[in-house]
């Protein structure tokens, strides 16, 4: 296994301390501030390990302080409802005595039914023409600025292979759809529940540059502060998040400092298995 795959399943192996009370750990980085998709991450390993014999197909939450990478995050699980067909679970995250973060999980065992449709995926370059040596064919790549190079470099737990790499030179795009192929750094074990996890963690990456798109800025900036503020997330059909994922993604409006992104999540053969939407601050800093 290479160290992403590692870090991930380390990140995402809570340690029970009581019944429905759960500790997670941060990776040691540089950032000031924990990542969202690793407390969504850790937040429905808790729920799921309350849980049996059904899968999550829904979260919503919300990010209330910033998370302190230093100490660890104690996830409390509330047990909301055991129906026949579905569960729910509420689960907030604790730092410094103070909640950090709250989601509500619904569970539901899968069944049949004559309703089956989804969106067309978008027609994109597959990964395979996105990797570090076919973009360096292009000559905009021997100016390619460090944070992007680090894409390609990093041994993070997700392989990012952005698509519309232009934007990242001022490029506008005047929808905001921008797309992004996703994956874990290597195989996970072969558990449903924890690739819906893994894909949690990785959904919190890249949406809000959908709003910077439109303006041909990225997240990137430092005179940006971006900061998710909520983030809400639908499973649809099995995946494995070690395989490639197309993330398609938009935003349809921004004001009053706060933005509006949304995201589908295509397996490579276009089946859609996720959606996703998320309000984030993006606000300017002021020199």
């Amino acid at each position: 296994m290479s160290n992403g795959v590692i870090d991930l399943i380390s990140i995402l192996d809570l340690e029970q301390i009581e019944v429905n009370l759960f500790r997670g750990n941060s990776p040691k980085t540089r950032w000031q501030r924990v990542f969202g998709g690793q407390v969504i991450g850790q937040a429905m390993v808790a729920a799921c390990r309350t849980v049996e014999g059904r899968l999550p197909h829904s979260l919503h939450c919300y990010f209330i302080l910033p998370g302190d990478p230093q100490i660890p995050i104690i996830y409390e699980v509330e047990r909301l409802r055991d129906g026949k067909s579905y569960a729910t679970r509420r689960i907030t995250a604790i730092q410094h005595g103070n909640a950090i973060f709250s989601m509500i999980v619904s569970f539901h065992n899968d069944e049949e039914t004559e309703f089956d449709h989804q969106d067309k995926m978008p027609d994109v370059p597959p990964p395979e023409k996105l990797t570090a040596e076919e973009v360096a064919k292009q000559p905009m790549f021997r100016d390619m600025p460090d944070f992007i190079r680090r894409y390609y470099e990093s041994d993070r737990p997700i392989e990012l292979r952005p698509v519309e790499l232009g934007r990242y030179f001022g490029q506008k795009i005047d929808d905001g759809r921008i797309h992004v192929w996703i994956r874990t750094a290597a195989k996970l074990p072969d558990d449903p529940a924890l690739h819906m996890c893994a894909l949690a963690y990785a959904s919190d990456f890249s949406l809000l540059d959908a709003i910077m798109a439109r303006y041909g800025r990225t997240l990137f900036d430092k005179r940006m502060m971006p900061a998710s503020l909520d983030h809400a997330m639908w499973f649809h059909r099995p995946f494995r998040a070690d395989e490639w994922l197309l993330y398609a993604q938009d935003s349809p409006s921004a004001q009053g400092g706060r933005g509006l992104t949304r995201g589908q999540i295509f397996k490579p053969d276009g089946t859609l298995v996720a959606s996703v939407a998320q309000e984030g601050s993006v606000r300017q800093r002021k020199l």
